[in-house]
């Protein structure tokens, strides 16, 4: 029969309750602040920049989302245990086995082993028509379960063969079918020296009896309510409390942005010219204006005089 896909949730669902519980806390610290941590580290700008989005907060819708479809199957899965308690316990003979439906005798049948110390899976296969319904796992062992709940046939050798070659297939080290009635005698034949249990009504009454003498030995602390509600709260401490903390890790040591600054802003360096050596003035004397006839000699006399008479007036005048 062809495998059946299963949801996340129906995955989740089939572990013990705390395993649900403890991946919806991993599943939420990765998305709310793993995602963000990843990529904040890589060199690329890009996703440098998502994962400062992710940090500051924009994937924990995800989280939360995560984290409560986990705590969802992890209640599927402790009020799916509760309700397996009770219908074993409920069971008084073959009557009430017949009056269950292919579903909770499923149920039935893996309470039963698992009280018996087996780690039960819901693999999820078949159906009301047969199929792999359990597998079983003790002591390094892998078991595969098919349940019958045939009330007015017995199991016929083509469906023994058919789960033998299913055995074979998946290389599980045996194989223990489950039903409500009895098997054919060629079934019966068939079974014999190979790593098949033939699981009939009567010596599943006879299991069921006696699992419920140690009712005292199953009931446990993980059992209880008050368990359950206890670990979720726990898991809300632990969120708010790492939540709270990387708050204030935040506002301590804030990341500071470098502020943008246009290029035009900035002022163009001074451009500094050479220094040159001070350069000293020698005054130069024209030889052509010196006198050299009386004549010009007199005429140079004569235009010092009205200089100096010029500079007389002109000092008494400002004094």
């Amino acid at each position: 029969m062809a495998r059946r896909k299963e949801s996340g949730i129906e995955v989740v669902a089939s572990m013990p309750w705390p395993a649900g519980i403890v991946l919806g806390l991993i599943g939420y610290f990765a998305v709310r602040y793993g995602i963000g941590w990843y990529f904040a580290a890589m060199n690329n700008p890009y996703l440098s920049g998502l994962g400062k989005a992710s940090a500051s907060g924009i994937d924990a819708p995800l989280g939360w989302a995560l984290l409560i479809g986990c705590w969802f199957a992890a209640f599927a899965s402790f009020f799916g245990r509760a309700r397996r308690r009770r219908l074993l316990d409920a069971q008084s003979g073959a009557t009430s086995l017949r009056d269950m439906n292919w579903r909770e005798f499923e149920m039935l049948t893996g309470e039963a082993f698992r009280r018996q110390g087996y780690a039960i899976a819901e693999n999820g296969l078949g159906g009301a028509d047969g199929g792999i319904d359990l597998i079983l796992r003790k002591g390094g062992k892998t078991i595969l379960v098919q349940c019958k709940q045939w009330r007015n046939q017995r199991v016929d050798v083509k469906v023994v063969r058919e789960m033998f070659g299913i055995l074979v297939h998946e290389g599980a080290d045996a194989m223990k079918i489950v039903a409500l009635g009895d098997y054919t005698p060629d079934a019966r034949r068939f079974a014999q020296g190979k790593p098949i249990e033939l699981v009939d009504g009567g010596a599943l009454l006879a299991t069921v009896k006696s699992v419920q003498a140690k009712k005292a030995q199953v009931v446990r602390p993980m059992d209880r309510p008050v368990a359950f509600v206890a670990a979720i709260a726990a898991s809300l401490f632990v969120i708010f409390a790492i939540s709270a903390n990387n708050t204030a890790t935040m506002q301590t040591n804030p990341v500071i942005q470098p502020a943008y600054v246009s290029p035009t802003a900035i002022p163009a360096p001074t451009r500094l010219l050479p220094r040159m050596p001070p350069t000293q003035y020698t005054p130069q004397t024209s030889y052509s204006q010196v006198p050299k006839t009386p004549e010009e000699l007199h005429a140079w006399k004569r235009k010092n005089a009205e200089a100096m008479k010029i500079l007389d007036k002109t000092t008494r005048k400002f004094q």
